[in-house]
């Protein structure tokens, strides 16, 4: 795997390195050793896959508040998605900033994100399939999340218009949570 820091503190981008040959190809997707040299989570007790069926569709912006932040990493399986974080731990150097990603089933690229970042994605194809590797459990009480069109982050969403449900269009702005 290749480890790449990214503009947002601590939210790294992983490549895999696959190796080939004649039938195909084999790629480490996760290792205990090369996240623990990195100073990266390595505990994982709960995996979760999610389908979105139409090109446009967002999801997001969602995260798990204290005392149980979740870090994730996560990876397209199907289709194509514009991934999206913003930092929203409070005293961060990068407070507030937000970057995207295209991760697809053909980069096969990763993020790793640390907890107190919101996540979201807008899917570039039909039939989008993000899968996410959890290091906490799911608490419906700790639930967060921003609005995806916060001015005041101001995420440039590659297409126009985006769908979502009803609970992320009425997600709080970041300075009001």
């Amino acid at each position: 795997m290749i480890f790449s820091p990214t503009r947002l503190h601590g939210l790294w981008h992983i490549d895999l390195e696959l190796r080939e040959d004649e039938r195909g190809f084999l790629a480490r997707t996760y290792c205990d050793n090369e996240f623990a040299e990195h100073g990266l989570n390595t505990r994982w007790p709960q995996c979760n896959l999610s389908l979105t069926r139409s090109k446009g569709m967002l999801r997001g912006m969602h995260f798990q508040a204290e005392p149980h932040p979740e870090i994730k990493l996560i990876r397209c399986a199907a289709g194509a998605v514009y991934d999206v974080l913003v930092d929203v731990r409070p005293g961060s150097p990068t407070f507030g900033q937000w970057q995207g990603f295209e991760l697809t089933q053909s980069n096969r690229a990763m993020l790793y994100v640390p907890g107190g970042f919101a996540h979201g994605y807008q899917c570039l194809t039909d039939n989008c399939e993000v899968f996410y590797q959890m290091s906490e459990f799911y608490h419906p009480d700790l639930a967060r999340g921003i609005h995806h069109a916060d001015p005041e982050v101001g995420i440039a969403w590659p297409l126009p218009d985006p769908l979502c449900s009803e609970k992320d269009r009425g997600l709080p702005l970041l300075r009001d949570l």
